[in-house]
């Protein structure tokens, strides 16, 4: 089953597009699906993410069918 990534705001622009399709029969860590999915080398700081629309940590696994967004931080002023 695939993992579908989602990016937002910033990150879709730098990436380029707003989703993307990840096939895998295994888990993948969130390093592993940023690496997959943008083909950049490491996860940027402070990007917030989640799996299944749950705010999780980079060290959290992505099981094969779940939902990854990555989110830039959100600034204000």
């Amino acid at each position: 089953m695939p993992i579908k990534v989602l990016f937002f705001a910033s990150l879709r622009e730098r990436i380029g597009q707003s989703q993307r399709l990840l096939e895998t029969d295994t888990p993948l860590t969130l390093q592993e699906v940023w690496q997959r999915s943008s083909g950049e080398a490491h996860l940027p700081d402070n990007v917030l993410m989640s799996i299944n629309q749950t705010y999780v940590d980079a060290d959290s696994l992505v099981q094969p069918g779940d939902e990854v967004a990555f989110f830039p931080p959100v600034t204000g002023g």
